[in-house]
């Protein structure tokens, strides 16, 4: 167990590989209530996370879940990325990072009092439930008998969900490993009755070591590595996310401006031969020169080799040879196309 965002959170309960591989090949629990819950209701709602986030809500409806940004608006960088989970109309949970509960609460009273344009109460409700996300290509199957709606989510759908008898929460088609999977808003009284009847129904439990390397070979990004300050989602490689055509938002007038002008840095894949392993923070070159450095990277159990995620030039292809500096040796690399691990 060690700190994290300030919670409590496992690293492992029996190893970082295992766990892992449970996940490739059957189903495990992952613990993520140090997650933020922010809920966000009322005739205005809608109009304030339009304005305050990246993608468009009009793609989706009520019962649909949709990855966002929550942009600065003075560079555009991404303060936070973002699970909205629409669970009812005019209702919406979002579901910030740990450490950015409190400035996504702070943009969103901001964003409704400038432009919700009705009424819209924005709550912290992160002490009130857990959040327990299973995930796996056994996951449904497993979720089944005892959660038999939950089970039955659709990928990115949200639904309500009941837990222990009476205890009213909700149950979602996302997760964080490129498996398929669910994750459970629990009411807090109702966790622990949750998780053990998860665990005696055959999913195995995940730390965050195993949620990490799960996310790396999926080319998924971590906040604070390869989202954060001074970092926008156009180098990210998450335009997507961004819809200019659904009109004003947080950050658009500079993130517009680096669109038009362009990027001086993308987000790339980097697989290193053999058992070296790369790490953040190491530079990356091509030739005798510098052109970039890694944001994550770790061993891939399931390549059996290194794996890195870097910054590059942006006119950077597939297949181009470079070096990483690992501990002082140069080890080579190749840049690869996302994901490492494809399902």
């Amino acid at each position: 167990m060690v700190p994290f965002g300030g919670w409590e959170m496992p690293i492992q309960y029996t190893g970082v590989l295992d766990e892992h591989r449970a996940c490739r090949e059957r189903a495990v629990v992952f613990d993520v209530s140090h997650l933020g819950s922010v809920q966000v209701r009322g005739t205005g709602a809608f109009a304030t996370l339009q304005w305050a986030l990246t993608n468009d809500l009009d793609r989706v409806s009520p019962g649909r879940a949709q990855y966002t940004h929550l942009l600065d608006p003075v560079d555009a960088h991404v303060v936070d990325d973002i699970i909205v989970w629409w669970v009812e109309p005019g209702d919406f949970l979002v579901m910030p990072n740990a450490s950015n509960t409190a400035p996504l609460v702070a943009a969103l009273e901001e964003a409704a009092a400038v432009h919700g344009g009705g009424e819209c109460s924005v709550v912290d409700v992160t002490a009130t439930r857990a959040v327990l996300a299973v995930q796996g290509p056994a996951a449904r199957t497993l979720l089944a008998p005892v959660l038999p709606e939950a089970a039955a989510v659709p990928r990115f759908g949200v639904q309500p969900q009941m837990f222990a008898g009476d205890a009213s929460g909700w149950a979602a088609g996302t997760g964080y490993t490129g498996e398929d999977g669910v994750e459970l808003h629990v009411p807090a009284d109702a966790a622990g009755e949750c998780w053990d009847a998860l665990l005696a129904a055959g999913i195995v439990p995940a730390g965050l070591g195993a949620r990490d390397t799960l996310r790396l070979e999926a080319g998924l990004p971590l906040h604070g590595h390869e989202l954060g300050r001074g970092i926008t989602p156009l180098q990210a490689g998450l335009g997507w996310v961004v819809r200019f055509d659904k009109g004003d938002f947080r950050g658009r007038t500079p993130l517009e401006a680096e669109r038009d002008g362009g990027v001086a840095r993308r987000l790339r894949g980097l697989t290193v031969e053999g058992r070296q392993i790369p790490r953040e923070g190491q530079p990356v070159s091509r030739g005798d020169e510098v052109v970039g450095v890694v944001t994550s990277g770790n061993f891939s159990p399931t390549l059996g080799h290194g794996i890195a995620l870097a910054f590059l030039p942006p006119d950077t292809v597939d297949g181009t040879a470079v070096t990483v500096d690992v501990r002082g040796r140069p080890v080579p690399a190749v840049v690869t196309k996302l994901p490492f691990v494809s399902r």
